[in-house]
């Protein structure tokens, strides 16, 4: 079987044993790689009865079957796990360089099982593959951490780290990887972290079996040729994600004081070109990245000089916005300190502005927190991270994320608790941007942009109209995780309008398997209806009342900015809700029927979950 290794690695903590297994062709084909592969895994091996921190849970890490290879953004991986968060599927996507690595060293997927009696690195050189003692790491910061693994053994080796977040069980602690890189979402750091591995370290030496050689390098030379001749190529290069900022607040959807409104009105100060000019050092890649997002940065806090990647979009718009921190190196600085704890700056921002708001309307106070907090002060965000991370006094509450934490505050704040499923809100106010809000209320880890960024199609199509919102997110929700799960970046689409068919053209050449791009795309219609199944499996009474977004979003219009007025309703919701499920093939009640399932191959779901509509 070419374009595989052939091969899944399972490393066994609990005994310290491994052993590879090999991959079946029917898995390579039925579900390609990454995100499928990670799907699949879970579902077959994981009892509903599995907690997400107990010894028996697993988490998979694998890249695709387009991964490491030479084609433009070639360079990413997937981690996979029963999420702490919403305890149900939980996946994130990582770039760097792991992804390339763990394939030169010969495997498709790597699952980690059992728990280690103390804290550990898993260490895969090739075929040797070692558990090796990691107490002098415990307590470092995610960077620190990662140089001193690297200096102890070998700069060659990839590093995957948790921080003191993920030690602590932060139920949105994130994995970080080459100084600014993150699996970012869904807790799979704290999994991690309840494992006792502190960190992942790969370094391979093999080839990839390619189909056709020479053809899947006249491909990816010409699609590296398409990528620099694009017209977006120019405009995206300099800002990377935080270009999107002017956007994103023009249109009134910037996420500002925890999604209490979506216009900033000090935006400039934290946006792409602001970031540019103050701060940016130069660009920094992936592996195989013709358009470099990461850009590596020299900021000042206090007059201390601090150097850190980013910040990105999600970052400018949680921390930033969501905050109301309005200066590009304040910004940066917590960014660093995020990144060094471990913990995803997309939910640890909504976190951190949840508990604002719940300062400034009295429902905890200065003996809760230690401190005075408020909106816009660095030093309050600052401070509650630290405390998150280590789960010190009100950190303790914050670490369970905000759905929980509302659940224990009561006095209404569930209704500014701002989630899907338990995983806290992107960085797009969706509320009048109907097809962006179903892309959250319907993403299968919680609301997540990366599953469906539909905004751009909510402004294009006329934002009080709900009709075709539920077709272009269904369509969404099948290319872009389908990227996930090839071990690609979809950025050179998103951003530069790279052709999707390339894909599919260079596909084949690679593996040998006849697909087109459409038979790629059904494929990822089939992981889709998986991943939905596994949450129907591991969640207790899980249903359509598991998609319904927070009362903010269609009780409150917004109160300033370009759509001052503007808003969706509970109807809407409803609505919305209805003609998904419809066009999907689900119950009104979100589950996947029988006749659905079967459709797409996956008939053993319908066995597992007893389905008899």
């Amino acid at each position: 079987m070419k374009g595989y290794a052939g091969q899944i690695l399972r490393v066994n903590l609990t005994t310290g044993q491994s052993r590879t297994e090999p991959l079946s062709e029917d898995m390579a084909r039925n579900f390609l790689g990454g995100r499928g592969f990670v799907a699949k895994i879970l579902f077959d091996e994981l009892d509903p009865s599995v907690e997400p921190f107990s010894e028996e849970n697993i988490v998979v890490m694998a890249p695709g079957p387009l991964s490491g290879l030479f084609l433009p953004s070639s360079g990413k991986i997937h981690f996979g796990t029963k999420g702490p968060a919403t305890g149900g599927y939980a996946d994130s996507n990582m770039g760097g360089h792991m992804a390339s690595e763990l394939r030169y060293a010969g495997y498709d997927a790597l699952i980690i099982e059992g728990k280690a009696d103390k804290p550990c690195v898993v260490m895969i050189d090739d075929d040797r593959i070692q558990i090796l003692n990691a107490e002098k790491y415990w307590g470092m910061k995610s960077f620190e951490a990662e140089k001193a693994i690297k200096d102890d053994y070998n700069d060659e080796f990839q590093v995957a780290t948790i921080g003191p977040a993920g030690e602590n069980l932060v139920k949105y602690a994130c994995i970080s990887h080459d100084f600014g890189r993150q699996a970012g979402r869904t807790g799979i750091g704290a999994v991690l972290g309840s494992k006792n591995v502190k960190a992942i370290a790969v370094r391979g030496s093999q080839d990839i079996p390619l189909q056709d050689v020479k053809g899947a390098l006249k491909k990816g030379r010409q699609m590296f040729m398409s990528a620099f001749k694009k017209p977006g190529f120019k405009e995206w290069t300099p800002y990377g994600t935080a270009g999107v900022t002017d956007w994103v607040n023009e249109v009134g959807s910037f996420p500002t004081k925890n999604f209490y409104t979506g216009y900033f009105d000090d935006y400039k100060k934290i946006n792409g070109q602001t970031m540019r000019e103050a701060i940016t050092i130069t660009d920094k890649a992936c592996f195989n990245c013709p358009i470099p997002c990461g850009k590596y940065a020299k900021a000042s806090y206090k007059g201390e000089d601090i150097y850190v990647e980013g910040p990105e979009y999600e970052t400018i718009a949680l921390i930033g916005g969501n905050c109301m921190i309005d200066d590009i190196n304040e910004v940066a600085y917590l960014n660093l300190v995020v990144d060094q704890l471990g913990i995803d700056s997309i939910s640890g921002g909504n976190v951190v502005a949840f508990a604002l708001e719940c300062y400034e309307k009295g429902i905890i106070t200065k003996e809760d927190v230690g401190r005075e907090i408020k909106f816009g002060d660095t030093d309050s965000a600052a401070y509650l991270f630290e405390l998150i991370a280590k789960r010190e006094g009100i950190g303790d509450l914050l670490a369970e994320g905000v759905k929980i934490a509302a659940e224990k505050l009561g006095q209404d704040s569930a209704k500014f608790a701002i989630h899907v499923k338990g995983l806290e809100v992107s960085g797009y106010e969706p509320r009048y941007n109907p097809a962006m809000l179903l892309s959250f209320m319907t993403a299968d880890v919680g609301a997540h942009h990366n599953r469906s960024w539909a905004i751009t199609y909510d402004v294009a199509s006329g934002r009080d109209n709900l009709e075709g919102k539920a077709d272009k997110v269904i369509e969404l929700q099948h290319i872009r995780p389908l990227f996930d799960a090839l071990g690609l970046c979809r950025l050179p689409w998103v951003e530069i309008g790279f052709e999707l068919e390339l894909y599919g053209e260079l596909f084949p050449l690679v593996t040998g398997i006849d697909y087109d791009w459409d038979d790629l795309i059904g494929i990822s219609e089939r992981i889709w209806h998986l991943t939905r199944s596994f949450n129907v499996k591991h969640i207790p009474g899980f249903g359509r009342d598991w998609d319904y977004p927070p009362a903010r979003f269609y009780e409150e219009k917004m109160p300033s900015g370009p759509i001052e007025g503007k808003g969706v309703s509970w109807d809407d919701v409803e609505w919305l809700l209805d003609d998904y499920y419809k066009k999907r093939g689900w119950t009104e009640a979100g589950i996947p029927k029988k006749a659905t399932l079967k459709k797409h191959g996956l008939d053993f779901v319908v066995h597992e979950l007893a389905l008899t509509e």
